[in-house]
């Protein structure tokens, strides 16, 4: 089994900066991409950013040079640094984690979701 324990959501003014972090645990043999959506309400869950095992990464269009993508293979961490964080940011990020099981399938898993809210 594995889990996602995600941390760092909250309130911020416009301007703001937030920095999310998720840790993987469990039993697995790798860990292939790591990534943060993000819903807000009445819309579709979408990507906000990604990066592979190699360090390639991937952002939304919305939040290019502005949040930061990074990770820890030898701790099975990602990290989101989120900066002149905005109104329209404004929703529940969830960790997301693909990955090669111990018999070499590939799964993916979602955190719980944390709540990031940018408001005066």
């Amino acid at each position: 089994q594995v889990q996602l324990v995600e941390s760092g959501g909250g309130l911020v003014q416009p301007g703001g900066s937030l920095r999310l972090s998720c840790a993987a645990s469990g039993t697995f043999f790798s860990i292939n991409v790591m990534g943060w959506y993000r819903q807000a309400p009445g819309k579709q869950r979408e990507l906000v950013a990604a990066i592979t095992s190699a360090g390639v990464t991937n952002y939304a269009d919305s939040v290019k040079g502005r949040f930061t993508i990074s990770r820890d293979n030898a701790k099975n961490t990602v990290s989101l640094q989120m900066n002149s964080l905005k109104p329209e940011d404004t929703a529940v990020y969830y960790c997301n984690v693909v990955l090669r099981t111990l018999v070499m399938s590939v799964r993916d898993y979602w955190g719980q979701g944390t709540q990031v809210t940018v408001s005066s």
